[in-house]
């Protein structure tokens, strides 16, 4: 990612509503023992990682600590081994992975408490990193046990979180050594956080925010959370085919929640309440099998053939919904709009987040996007490096929407 939170102009008015957290930035590190809690539980599949956002996402923050002399002890999950010491969750095989990516030796240590660790770390020098063994290897750290917290803030003088991922859970490494130890953000949480605040907190107004999925029963804490919070809120994916059979439109064989009209119309009637315009489709393609390069029709919500599935957003959908987008000047995006997967059905999100792309680019609007599919789906758009911010953090950023409060972060809030 090219732009990063630290480049979103935050707004003038409601400030006091700002997240306000100390970082790693107000620490003096030099010679100090940094207990680092990062999230590499990374995708691995015969055993080659898949993915290396996480660990290159780090980097910046390990950085900053070696540059300022600090001995950096990172702390991490891997898996669920549930208290067991599983060696195909061990986070051994990292270690070479680390050394290439962060370009920096990395000690692996075969613990993440006892005497051993304490040997391994207290032979550090400033600027080295140890790498502990998976923290979920101890029933303790899931229980949030006090006194596994406390063993694990005795490795160190000062803790960094910069795992928002992991922030939804009140853990040992996430909330209770906090409690012990002087606490901050890292630079990846320092972003994430900025991102949240700019998308949701205290926002440049209108704000939109896109909500896609298959289903509302899984979202109805998320739309409910999000209108009293936004100006415009476009439903998308088979979601939207709910709110449309809500309506009194036959939706054909698309995918549909038929129980949940009931909870669509209240959805509806609380965001005419809150002077939040809902944007469904107006028209969409419509398929009667679904398969790539299916033969297709776009028809009006209004006369979707009974043998045919709403797929994706129609030519006057996306033409309104772009329109709208010009006018804000926040975007927050959870969740791809149609069967993007299959094409030529991904054009209607592909043609939408070109277009809250273009507005990024111009610096018209703060985008944020993250959660569930999103990030496959801005990647096939081709847009990822155009919006303002894009979180992998999946369920800390779903219960982040829902509106819950993340005991991860709420850890770090100057009281």
């Amino acid at each position: 990612m090219q732009n990063t939170a630290k480049d979103i102009e935050m707004p003038d008015k409601n400030l006091e509503d700002k997240l306000d957290f100390p970082t790693v930035r107000d620490i003096d590190l030099a010679g100090k023992t940094v207990l680092l809690r990062a999230d590499l539980n990374v995708p691995k599949h015969n055993s080659q990682i898949s993915d290396h956002t996480r660990i290159d996402r780090l980097k910046p923050t390990l950085d900053f600590l070696r540059e300022n002399k600090a001995k950096t002890v990172v702390i991490s999950h891997f898996g669920r081994p549930d208290g067991d010491r599983n060696p195909q969750m061990s986070l051994a095989f990292l270690t070479p992975v680390l050394e290439k990516r962060w370009e920096a030796p990395v000690t692996f240590a075969p613990d993440c408490i006892g005497d051993q660790t304490k040997d391994i770390i207290g032979r550090m020098k400033p600027g080295d990193v140890v790498l502990l063994e998976n923290v979920r290897y101890y029933k303790e750290e899931e229980q949030n046990d006090p006194e596994f917290a406390k063993a694990l803030a005795g490795l160190g003088d000062l803790y960094v979180n910069d795992a928002f991922s992991a922030a939804h859970r009140a853990h040992a490494s996430t909330e209770g050594i906090t409690r012990h130890l002087p606490s901050a953000a890292g630079l990846l949480m320092e972003e994430e956080l900025n991102a949240l605040s700019a998308a949701l907190v205290a926002p440049q107004r209108p704000v939109m925010a896109f909500t896609g999925g298959s289903k509302i029963s899984t979202k109805l804490k998320v739309l409910n959370n999000l209108i009293p919070k936004v100006d415009f809120l476009v439903l998308g994916g088979a979601m939207a085919n709910t709110f449309l059979h809500a309506q009194g439109h036959n939706v054909g064989n698309s995918m549909c929640e038929t129980e949940m009209a009931d909870e669509a119309r209240k959805i509806m009637a609380f965001a005419q309440k809150s002077e939040c315009e809902i944007i469904l489709p107006q028209d969409v393609v419509t398929v009667r099998e679904l398969k790539e390069n299916a033969e297709h029709n776009t028809v009006d919500v209004s006369a979707i053939p009974s043998d045919n599935s709403a797929i994706d957003l129609g030519e006057r959908s996306i033409a309104y919904i772009c329109e709208k987008i010009k006018s804000c000047k926040t975007v927050l995006w959870n969740g791809p709009l149609g069967v993007f997967e299959i094409k030529p059905f991904d054009a209607g999100t592909n043609a939408v987040a070109k277009a809250v792309a273009e507005q990024t680019r111009k610096k018209l609007c703060t985008s944020v996007a993250g959660g569930g599919d999103t990030v496959a789906a801005l990647e096939n758009a081709g847009v990822t490096e155009d919006f303002s911010y894009i979180s992998t953090a999946g369920g800390a950023f779903l219960e982040w929407l829902e509106g819950k409060t993340l005991p991860g972060v709420q850890a770090l809030l100057k009281k």
